[in-house]
């Protein structure tokens, strides 16, 4: 059974439409939404999590429809967004203490463990965390419940390098369990693409391809060559291109180019960052 499908999806604002989104997250696989702000991560995760009406599409979680299994969500969904809030008079203890009757799989040890890993105080009051700290005090929690599936809003995001790598570890171990799923959204490239199985690029409220990580960097690559050069290429080869005075470079399709022309590794920023301009 796959964690996450989502068939068709669409939402419109009177000055952006996120436009028939298709996604599928096998279970024990972590996927990266990838985008530049405005793109639609926001709006899509906000719609997985059904606090705002889609005009079209279905979406579905461990099989069920994500708008009539409130219980699943608040069970098996664990969810850490870009703005974690908590009352600011709580300490980490007290927020471990209302966690407990929240949820019917809640572990204390685990969650005091997560704090102690995190250098989380147990005893300050959460108006006096930094956003980095309120940030890993959201991961704790969310990963405390068992929870099935795990969707992270720029999670990452006001984390120094070293804590980055903890959690990073710490998703990576979350999905050794098969039934456990994860959908990241970062501007923080490098991150997914140490972290992830599947990465999904979005633009301007379209998907640009969704496949599976070390798939995309066997399949693309990159190329520099004369302006010459490049214009001779099969156009259905190259996924972006740019030229300046010194020469082109192109991120092109690997069994697409002729046999011979040497073409280097590619990352995933460096490809986003291709399509992205090419796109526009």
């Amino acid at each position: 059974m796959n964690a996450l499908e989502i068939k068709g999806l669409t939402k419109a604002y009177r000055d952006f439409r996120l436009d028939s989104l298709d996604l599928v997250l096998p279970s024990g696989c972590i996927m990266g939404l990838i985008g530049e702000n405005g793109a639609g991560k926001s709006t899509t995760i906000k719609l997985i999590l059904n606090t705002i009406r889609r005009d079209a599409g279905t979406i579905t979680i461990m099989g069920k429809d994500n708008r009539k299994n409130v219980q699943l969500m608040k069970e098996d969904v664990g969810i850490v967004l870009d703005d974690v809030g908590f009352p600011e008079c709580l300490t980490g203890k007290q927020v471990g203490k209302i966690m407990r009757n929240t949820y019917r799989n809640w572990d204390n040890k685990a969650y005091e463990d997560y704090l102690r890993k995190f250098s989380v105080p147990m005893d300050k009051e959460f108006k006096d965390f930094s956003r980095g700290m309120k940030m890993k005090l959201g991961i704790a929690v969310a990963m405390s419940h068992d929870p099935k599936l795990l969707i992270l809003d720029e999670a990452t995001s006001g984390l120094d390098p070293v804590v980055r790598d903890e959690v990073v570890e710490m998703l990576n171990e979350f999905t050794r369990d098969e039934g456990h799923s994860i959908l990241i959204s970062s501007h923080i490239v490098s991150d997914l693409e140490k972290l992830c199985d599947y990465i999904a690029f979005l633009h301007k409220g379209k998907l640009l391809l969704c496949e599976e990580k070390d798939a995309l960097l066997e399949e693309f690559g990159i190329i520099h060559c004369a302006p010459e050069t490049l214009r001779e290429l099969d156009a259905s080869a190259v996924k972006g291109k740019k030229e300046t005075a010194y020469g082109a470079e192109a991120i092109v399709k690997r069994n697409a180019v002729p046999v011979g022309m040497d073409v280097s590794p590619i990352g995933i920023e460096e490809l986003f960052v291709f399509m992205v301009k090419e796109g526009k």
